[in-house]
């Protein structure tokens, strides 16, 4: 089959933004140009077209009910008007939508970014009493309606081991390694030291421990943090804004296109991601970006993470929620220029050695031919 003639694909997303890291810049962007028409269905301020591919945009939800029910129905019934042979769904929420499209003869992909059994025991607004029940009711139906589905894509190799022998292939979070960021032609600034976050401001992602830790941070170093991202609760955002660290905190935002050139000015990249069920055999973004830009890093000392890390020799790993061992070791380095530099030099090779998203592209593509039996 040539490219001319490959069929329409749909992406689904009620959840996601359309511009989230691994719908757009990784998979929609690579099946548009293995010649794919990719259609994408997610949160977007309009309809426009980028990069190739289609963008229909979905409003933000007010509130989780609307988001759960109204948004899933209308992002079904704009993936029906599209009328496409491949629906590549991200959400679980979507799990009844991708069953009724396979009742309707379609190939059906079900893309699982977390381990959701797991997650739900951390659903503040589900009541602690029926969480092991809900997650054991979400366990069984995901996995029976996954038998359905032509392909089941996981984030991390955990997230697979869940779905025994349904049919189903690992797709990492690996980075993009384009012409843009080859090469490290931004100079990181002298007489103080930037220690930077990026990615979503959360409580359980370690964002009070890493505001706090700045504080225990001898003075004579002159740290700055930079918390690249957005806030998801306005009362936990507030809290760290009235934290005795704040004047040595930048908050921003910037597109994920921008967050590159930021990395590359820092000198250190944090993860400090709570020990929580969903996050101990994650495989974060950030970690391979930080390592792409040659960052030494500071990560939760998760087994899995320790692995990555120190395994590749370019960080150290400390428990998260002790502010006062962040800063010890954010200070241990500061302190070890040379050591800094070779963990940096250490990462960025195992991100173009081993961690670079061509590879896991290829994997996409491959999973496409063959439910589509294309040669």
């Amino acid at each position: 089959m040539n490219t001319a003639s490959k069929p329409d694909v749909v992406i689904l997303s009620s959840v996601h933004s359309a511009l989230d890291v691994r719908i757009f810049y990784k998979q929609a962007r690579s099946l548009a140009d293995a010649g794919y028409k990719v259609t994408l269905i997610a949160r977007h301020d309009k309809n426009e077209i980028k990069d190739k591919v289609n963008i229909i945009g979905l409003s933000m939800p007010k509130n989780r009910f609307q988001r759960m029910i109204a948004q899933t129905f209308r992002a079904f019934r704009l993936a029906l008007n599209q009328n496409a042979v491949v629906y590549h769904f991200h959400d679980p929420e979507l799990i009844p939508i991708g069953l009724i499209l396979k009742f309707l003869g379609k190939k059906v992909i079900y893309d699982v970014h977390e381990d959701y059994q797991a997650s739900i025991y951390t659903k503040d607004w589900l009541p602690s009493l029926i969480r092991t029940t809900v997650s054991n009711l979400f366990d069984w139906l995901e996995k029976k309606s996954s038998q359905k589905f032509n392909y089941i894509i996981t984030a991390t190799d955990h997230i697979s081991k869940r779905f025994g022998n349904i049919k189903n292939i690992v797709l990492h979070n690996y980075p993009i390694i384009e012409n843009g960021n080859n090469e490290f032609g931004c100079q990181k600034s002298k007489g103080e030291y930037t220690i930077i976050y990026a990615g979503g401001l959360a409580r359980i992602r370690g964002i009070r421990e890493i505001a706090e830790s700045i504080g225990h941070i001898n003075d004579r170093l002159h740290v700055k943090l930079k918390l690249l991202g957005k806030f998801s609760d306005r009362d936990f955002e507030t809290q760290i804004r009235s934290l005795a660290e704040f004047d040595k905190i930048e908050l921003s935002y910037v597109p994920y296109t921008e967050v590159f050139s930021h990395l590359l000015s820092a000198h250190v990249g944090l993860a400090m991601f709570h020990p929580v069920p969903n996050h101990i055999d994650s495989m974060p973004n950030k970690l391979f970006e930080y390592m792409s830009a040659g960052l030494p890093i500071i990560a939760s000392d998760f087994p899995l993470w320790k692995q990555i890390v120190e395994g590749n020799k370019c960080g150290i790993t400390v428990d998260p929620m002790n502010p006062k061992a962040i800063a010890e070791a954010i200070e241990y380095l500061l302190e070890r220029p040379e050591l800094m530099n070779e963990m940096g030099e250490n990462g960025r090779k195992a991100v173009l050695e081993k961690y670079s998203w061509q590879k896991e592209s290829e994997k996409l593509i491959k999973i496409y031919s063959d439910i589509l039996n294309v040669k």
